[in-house]
């Protein structure tokens, strides 16, 4: 009996250290491809956690869309099937968020430093703390960059764009943005736009350079307009209760990691604009239009009046704040 006693405390005992050997796994998933600033960062964030926490706290990756479509990922979120997003900020509209979309008005931001000014100041950290009524944490603001024009036909004149159809993220800032200049809105998810652009359902698009190198556009889009008329960005993000359930040690050295890799994506972002930039200058595919500053000026007139017009759907409040923070 005693000897049946000990081999059973040693099983127990065993068995809770086995129990308290298996990793914490975190399932992080987007719906890009992995060669975008935003997918090699969630690698860079892997790598840091991993080899910091010695595979104690594992992080698995599920890009382009593999696990959970745009408009299925918020739902997997607060289900718990996933622990990590990073949605474009255009996709909290969908959860009744639309002070989100004030980064989809065209020429808000006139650099990088008025929008980090934004994203990391008070304004920036008072928009995810907007997230924790639906049960969310907002953790980060990651860049994919300013959008250029794409089309099947030169663009330069704001004029040139009517009649056009073009894609955009679903979102009724961009909708109204392509309907001020008489370009027809083409609501539609990433995983989309190539299809779309390929098959003739959608004339052009607007992209980052990033995203547009890494989808390979220039195999569907003839012609590219440097325009810098828009911004895309992304929010890390995580499951609220999910987050307060693990150690404060481990929130914090998550929260570290967090950080670091979000200096390292926004370096990479500018990096990936820059190389696309040379790679499709030197290939002479598309041909790419640099509009000059009077040009510039014209785009910013036409498309003026969105901001407008959309005050009282994003919050009038909203953007004065945003003027306020980037002055």
């Amino acid at each position: 009996m005693l000897r049946l006693l000990g081999f059973a405390c040693l099983s127990l005992l065993l068995s809770s250290v086995g129990l308290a050997a298996e990793p914490l796994r975190i399932k992080f998933s987007h719906v890009i491809p992995a060669e975008t600033p935003k997918g090699k960062a969630v690698v860079s964030f892997k790598r840091l956690v991993e080899r910091q926490t010695q595979g104690r706290i594992q992080i698995e990756i599920h890009p382009n869309g593999e696990l959970y479509t745009e408009d299925k990922e918020f739902a997997a979120l607060k289900a718990g099937e996933v622990q990590m997003l990073a949605p474009s900020l255009s996709r909290f509209a969908s959860l009744g968020l639309k002070e989100f979309e004030l980064f989809d008005v065209p020429f808000m931001f006139p650099d990088k430093a008025a929008l980090y000014a934004v994203t990391d100041g008070p304004l920036g950290k008072k928009l995810l703390g907007r997230m924790e009524s639906q049960g969310l944490l907002g953790l980060a603001y990651w860049d994919s960059g300013f959008k250029q024009i794409s089309a099947n036909k030169p663009v330069r004149q704001v004029g040139d764009l009517r009649g056009l159809k073009l894609r955009v993220q679903p979102s009724k800032v961009l909708e109204a943005q392509m309907k001020t200049v008489g370009a027809l809105p083409q609501p539609l998810q990433f995983a989309q736009m190539y299809p779309a652009l390929a098959q003739g359902q959608a004339d052009g698009a607007e992209n980052p350079l990033a995203n547009f190198c890494a989808e390979n556009l220039q195999n569907v889009q003839a012609n590219l307009t440097l325009s810098n008329h828009g911004y895309l960005g992304y929010a890390v993000i995580t499951n609220k209760a999910f987050w307060q359930g693990l150690p404060k040690a481990d929130r914090r050295l998550l929260e570290d990691a967090l950080a670091e890799t979000t200096t390292y994506e926004r370096q990479l972002a500018q990096r990936e604009h820059d190389v696309c930039l040379k790679a499709l200058q030197a290939s002479g595919k598309p041909r790419i239009v640099t509009l000059s500053a009077a040009e510039r000026q014209q785009w910013q007139k036409a498309l003026a009046p969105v901001r407008q017009q959309l005050a009282s759907y994003i919050g009038a409040d909203w953007l004065k704040q945003v003027s306020a923070a980037i002055r």
